[in-house]
Parts: C-alpha cells; structure tokens; sequence
C-alpha cells in the first residue's frame, strides 16, 4: 500500500475542516530542514554550496517542535542536507511523532543502518529513500561510486527491521524512460512500501543548471515513464491526480503555501526553490508573502515551468476533495496496485 489509510483519512479530514471554515491558504506538508550539511555532493543539489557558517549551524529539538506546533500541518518532511547527520534527529523524530504527525525522513541511505539504533518504527515513521534510478545513473547523478548498493541494502534492513520505507526519485532531462520504468520494477521487487517521483527542479543554487526540465518536455517524460502505470505494481506515495498532472492530464496552478519550508535561515518565502528571502514566523510567511507573485498563472519566469511536488501535489489533494467521484478515485488508490 503507497500512502497509509490512516495518513489519508487524517489528512483528508484535515482539508475538509480547512474548507468548511473558509480558510483558502492552509499547509499540508511542513518541510523541515534541521540543517543543510551533507555527505554527498549531488550536482542538481545547491545546499552544500552555502558558506561553512550555515553549513555548521543545525536546529535544534525545541526549534523543530515550535515550527511543527506553529505550523499545524499535518504532515512533516524532515530532509536537509542529510538529516541523519543531525546528532539529536532521534529526538526530533519522536517529538513529531508523539504529536501524532505523519513523518517522512529523507536520507540518501548512506547512514540509514546507523540511524536504525536510535529511532524505532511507528506507523507515523516513514524513511524515504533518495535513488534516482539503477546503479550507474543513481552514482552518476549523486557523484560518487557506491552509494546505490549501500543504499539498497539499507533500504532491505529497514524493511526486515519493520520500518516503512519509500524511494525519492528525481527525474533530470536527458533520462531514459525505459530504463526508469525498469528502476520503478526494481523497487517494487524491493518491497518498498511506495514510490515517489518528481520532475527536476530548476533550485537556484545548484551547480548543475543544465538538467532540470521544461514544462511541455516534463510531460512528454512523464507520459513515457508512466505508461500503463494500473498494470505494473508499482506504488506510488502520491495523489493519483498529481500524476495526472504530471502527464499532462489535468492543469494545476501552483499551492505554494501548501508546502512552507523551515530550516536554519528561518521560514523561506515563498517556496525552497527560491532564495526570496525569509520569515521569522509563520504568522509573517503567510500574511506578508505577496502571493499573488508565484505559481505559472503569475507570469513569474521562475515558476513557468516548475511542475515539482511541492508545490502541486497540495493542488492535487485539493482536488481530490473536490467531488464524490474524485474522493472516491483517491480512496481506490490506496488499495495495493497489481
């Protein structure tokens, strides 16, 4: 099963709540980034290339849990840089889980078996998996040689161990569909408990600029890869409505507010994509955040075309709440594919 029924009914009673009281801009997933340093050094990826003097600076438990308690999403991705590097991430974890929030921990894999000792499974855990295909182009695309095997093997313990665990894949142009469409049969032949897939992201700081896709190319992709995607197995940790719109099937405009971003520079306006500056508090994202700026229906050259989950997943959820049918069409989902 890709997304939990019990995350899905939690965070679809969440929205209708939203809706029923009038409240037009609320967040669904708080992405937390208790600190930015790495030990990869991925080209598409522009946060090690911070000076040192962000680089040592993390979060700490007490910051972490006054951004998830100011925020109220329902939701928390914990990402980074590589979150397990963080020495008191057991903590975290286990203060947003006692807050009963749903959370996904991102992580290259690298440190995963280690972090294994410090955090115990719960069904409000979820690991996600950075692989952003088979062996050679997951090394290439990262930087270095090994990493997919160490990864893969984490991703095996962590499921013997009772954890769920998800992949993270990121597609770059210049991709083969056939060989992602093979990368997604791997993984499902893994056990993962879900897959998610996002276009390239054009993230401002990123030595590599030469790789994130354009709107109409994304699709073209996208179609290719998901292909007869009911027949194959595979499980996607996303609204089927946001792959929809990944090929091209329906139009959203961007949530950028569906997504807030807290880190060691405070809460960034408007999304991580962009370096616009940042918040002190959430209160001060929301309501003196023009945005109106953002988003492709906003002419912003920055947005034309981003297509990335962050942003348009939360459009997605909103449509899935939008009729019988297409709640329907979200419950049906969850069922295990296959």
């Amino acid at each position: 099963m890709s997304i939990p029924v019990q995350q899905a009914l939690k965070v679809g009673s969440y929205v209708m709540k939203k809706k029923w009281s009038g409240d037009k801009r609320y967040p669904l997933v708080l992405m937390l980034e208790p600190l930015f340093r790495c030990n990869l050094e991925c080209a598409g990826c522009g946060k090690i290339q911070y000076p040192e003097e962000i680089l040592k600076k993390r979060l700490s438990p007490e910051q972490c849990i006054r951004a998830v308690e100011e925020c109220g999403a329902p939701v928390v991705t914990i990402a980074g840089g590589e979150p397990l590097i963080h020495p008191e991430i057991g903590e975290i974890v286990s203060a947003m889980i006692a807050r009963k929030k749903f959370v996904y921990l991102c992580t290259n894999g690298i440190l995963l078996e280690r972090g294994l000792e410090t955090i115990s499974p719960s069904p409000y855990l979820t690991f996600s998996v950075h692989l952003d295909g088979l062996r050679e182009t997951h090394d290439r695309l990262v930087c270095r040689e090994g990493v997919f095997d160490i990864a893969v093997r984490a991703i095996k313990t962590a499921l013997s161990k009772g954890f769920r665990v998800t992949t993270n894949t990121t597609v770059f142009e210049g991709e083969d569909p056939e060989e992602l469409r093979r990368f997604f049969d791997f993984a499902r032949d893994l056990g993962v408990n879900g897959m998610m897939i996002s276009p390239g992201y054009s993230y401002a700081w990123a030595p590599d600029q030469d790789h994130f896709l354009r709107r109409e190319r994304t699709k073209d992709l996208f179609r290719a890869i998901l292909a007869d995607r009911a027949g194959k197995g595979w499980n996607f940790n996303h609204s089927p409505f946001y792959l929809d719109f990944l090929e091209g099937e329906k139009d959203y405009d961007c949530t950028p507010w569906g997504s807030p971003n807290y880190s060691v520079l405070g809460w960034q306006r408007p999304c991580y994509l962009q370096n616009e500056g940042y918040a002190a508090t959430y209160r001060e994202l929301m309501e003196e955040t023009d945005w109106s700026k953002y988003g492709p229906s906003s002419g912003n050259p920055k947005c034309r075309d981003c297509m990335v989950h962050s942003g348009f997943e939360p459009s997605a959820v909103g449509d899935a709440t939008s009729s019988l049918r297409n709640t329907f069409r979200s419950i049906s989902s969850l069922l295990p594919a296959g």
